[in-house]
């Protein structure tokens, strides 16, 4: 499809040629982007009149009361986000219109055609404003989104907000033209919502935020031993029960302090329709997990029968209230694996991703030694031991995913059985399992714990609130590349994009979170966004630069982020243990 209403020939897109590389937008010469966009372009300049008596090549173009939004087939759902964002933010109609066809450059058209998917991938866009319009392509809906993103930073801070704020009647964008193009399709978050539930409107807001930062993949963390979150309507009790405990520890699990108050809450499958929905209106795909066979306390307390009802009496497990890994793991029976199959039924019915992951980690073996119906177990099947109990677990699960038009996702201790040809893939203890899955074949998502975990704390001294693992400030995320030296072409290729995991044991609220995430998911989003050069040779102090104008908009969102001098006063936690680990993370 062509954009009808473009201007054809080389007044399109600027007579000099837009540089190649990334553009840090404080740096593209002249200053025309205000403050600067993030994640950087793929390539940007400025907008020059192709002819000096062709104004409307060059200057700025204006959004006012009577800018239209010209929406070509399939960019509908487009152009409803910026009525409600931007129309929103601005006070301005957007009105329907083609007035690009009826010779008026005051339009905003939004335009699919093959053109720059050939060019620049499914989500890439082309995006150029002058005084003769703004104009965004792309080869899919998702480019065109995030082209639209673009445009809302081009308008500045207050583009974010919720009602206007001003009586500003004209909202002027730089004459710019923009091409862009992510370096990784999976451009990940984790949030952790089993530790600590994170209501529905907290989960829609998020996506939001994944959104501004272009950010395609929001990774739930639905089931753990102190919560299941999501219903299941053939388990009733996973959530009757399942999703509350009695009490929390507060900080680290050595700490001897708790909230005595009940903790819980769950996703009615409305709720998670909704999310589903939601997400997929700003083009991200969410991907449920369900652990297995570890980390299951939760579902035990509802179900004892899950249990290893042979060594402990499971009847009289609750929700773990503390932090760690709990002992109690599933029976590697078949009436358990049944049992999952109903619930991983319902979850595919409820989530549409290509990807479903199962967990696999830190599965304590004690039990099943113990256990007289696992060793019975490991004996039929010809087993070697405990660890090929837990493979032969994660890979039924690989199988009955994959005869459903499914692929298992798990964290890399599912590498140790041996995994069926379409599974992936997280690597979260370094690189190392990554690294081990694509020379074995297998798709990879790069989250290791040392480089991209933001529970992680983010400097050093006693101000950091309970503070966690390493330090990992905002210039280490923004250093961080998924790809580590020594794989080959293939191999890379292998490493489908990475993801920042947000583990909740000690954010127990949106404040909480926020303060973790940001500012340093900013730097994650450009580090997986953006064509940079290698890590050492990137150009901070200019993100730091363009950082200026991001806290702008992070304000307007009423985002809690840690501020570039530390924490404010509110955000401390004082006398709450954490767990730090000193000096440098290792590169494992």
């Amino acid at each position: 499809m062509s954009d009808s209403g473009a201007r054809s020939g080389p007044s399109a897109f600027p007579a000099e040629p837009v540089p190649a590389g990334p553009v840090p937008a404080d740096l593209i010469p002249g200053g025309l982007i205000p403050g600067g966009l993030i994640p950087a372009p793929r390539e940007a300049a400025p907008v020059v009149p192709v002819v000096p008596a062709d104004p409307g090549s060059g200057p700025s173009a204006v959004v006012d009361r009577d800018t239209c939004l010209d929406a070509g087939p399939g960019t509908e759902g487009v152009a409803r986000w910026l009525r409600a964002t931007v129309g929103a933010a601005t006070g301005l109609p957007l009105a329907d219109g083609s007035a690009f066809g009826s010779g008026s450059g005051n339009c905003i058209s939004l335009r699919i055609d093959t053109g720059p998917e050939q060019e620049l991938g499914p989500e890439g866009y082309q995006l150029v404003s002058t005084g003769d319009g703004i104009r965004i392509r792309a080869g899919t809906a998702a480019g065109v989104f995030w082209g639209a993103q673009t445009l809302r930073q081009l308008l500045g801070p207050e583009a974010f907000r919720r009602a206007p704020v001003t009586g500003k009647r004209e909202w002027p964008v730089p004459a710019v033209a923009v091409r862009d193009a992510p370096r990784f399709r999976w451009r990940g978050v984790l949030l952790d919502v089993a530790r600590h539930f994170l209501p529905k409107d907290g989960v829609l807001r998020y996506l939001d935020l994944l959104a501004a930062h272009k950010l395609n993949v929001l990774h739930l963390h639905l089931t753990d031993d102190q919560g299941w979150r999501v219903q299941i309507e053939r388990y009733p009790r996973l959530t009757e029960t399942g999703a509350w405990r009695a009490r929390t520890k507060l900080g680290h699990r050595a700490s001897p302090l708790w909230d005595e108050r009940p903790h819980g809450g769950y996703y009615t499958q409305d709720d998670i329709r909704e999310i589903v929905a939601y997400a997929a209106e700003r083009h991200i795909t969410v991907v449920p997990e369900i652990d297995v066979p570890g980390h299951s306390q939760a579902a035990i307390a509802a179900y004892p029968e899950l249990g290893n009802t042979d060594v402990v009496d499971t009847a009289a497990l609750t929700v773990w209230d503390t932090w760690g890994v709990s002992p109690n793991v599933l029976a590697p029976s078949d009436a358990v694996l049944a049992f999952y199959e109903g619930v991983l039924t319902e979850v595919l019915d409820l989530f549409p991703a290509p990807f479903v992951h199962i967990g696999g980690d830190e599965c304590p073996k004690d039990q099943w030694k113990a256990s007289p119906a696992a060793q019975a177990r490991i004996r039929e099947l010809g087993l070697a031991g405990e660890d090929e109990l837990q493979s032969w677990f994660v890979r039924h699960f690989d199988r009955w995913l994959a005869e459903r038009g499914r692929r298992l996702i798990g964290w890399d201790e599912i590498l140790e059985g041996g995994l069926a040809e379409g599974a992936a893939v997280s690597s979260w203890r370094g690189y190392a399992g990554g690294v081990a899955a694509a020379r074995a074949g297998h798709d990879v998502v790069m989250c290791p714990e040392q480089q991209v975990y933001l529970d992680h704390r983010q400097a050093p001294g006693t101000d950091e609130p309970v503070p966690i693992g390493y330090v990992r400030t905002l210039e280490d995320v923004y250093r961080f590349d998924p790809v580590p030296p020594g794989l080959t072409g293939a191999e890379a290729a292998r490493v489908l994009g990475a993801q920042a995991n947000l583990w909740s044991e000690v954010t127990e609220d949106q404040q909480r979170v926020d303060y973790q995430a940001f500012p340093r998911l900013a730097a994650f989003a450009e580090a997986v966004w953006s064509e940079l050069p290698a890590p050492a040779e990137r150009d901070y102090p200019a993100f730091e630069r363009r950082m200026t104008a991001h806290y702008a908009r992070l304000d307007a969102l009423g985002v809690g982020y840690r501020p570039p001098g530390g924490p404010r006063p509110w955000q401390r936690r004082p006398g709450l243990l954490g767990r730090p680990i000193e000096g440098a993370p290792p590169i494992v």
